[in-house]
């Protein structure tokens, strides 16, 4: 049963989201907490693994998440649901992108989904801010500012635009990552 509810799940999730994997971040959150799957916590926890993990975070989130609720067979099915879609989606795209692109329904519609998109990536980049540094999960919660989670942002700030205002270029995101990871344990590991 758990796998049907799995399934159907990322099968809606890869359905209706737009944007990619972090268009995706907000719609898992909302269905993974609703089902009591994993709690606010534990999908902040998913949520820095997939993005460590080399694939699509979507589909690292799908195969965490199945895994943590069924095993290898919900991994499976999950990973599977969320990408049916975004398969079939594309198959039939690129049998009929060059006749449809030439509509300007579909291009006026597309060019209304882009700002969506970006609100859904602030909106889901601000709610994971104010959760993992000032552990603020609803609007009742009070401000209790994380430093150490404060002092990572701030210093990997620093080292992202200092390294972009001397060398004319952006810093690697695997090098934020490690850095990142780094301080994670310097910070957190010896409390």
């Amino acid at each position: 049963m758990i796998c049907l509810r799995l399934f159907f799940t990322f099968l809606k999730i890869g359905a209706v989201s737009f944007g990619g994997g972090y268009g995706m971040i907000s719609l898992i959150r909302e269905e993974v907490l609703s089902h009591g799957w994993l709690t606010e916590e534990q999908l902040l926890r998913f949520i820095a693994v997939s993005e460590s993990t080399p694939g699509p975070i979507a589909v690292n989130m799908a195969t965490f998440i199945g895994s943590s609720q069924a095993g290898f067979a919900g991994a499976l099915i999950s990973t599977f649901g969320v990408v049916l879609p975004s398969f079939i989606i594309i198959l039939l795209i690129s049998a009929l992108l060059k006749k449809v692109m030439k509509y300007a329904g579909v291009q006026a519609a597309l060019n209304g989904i882009r700002p969506v998109i970006t609100g859904l990536i602030l909106g889901t980049a601000l709610i994971l801010l104010l959760s993992s540094a000032a552990n603020i999960k609803t609007i009742h919660d009070s401000v209790l500012l994380d430093w150490k989670a404060g002092a990572i942002l701030v210093i990997l700030f620093i080292a992202s635009t200092g390294y972009y205002k001397f060398r004319k270029k952006t810093f690697s995101p695997i090098l934020l990552l490690l850095l990142s990871g780094i301080m994670g344990v310097l910070f957190f590991l010896f409390e």
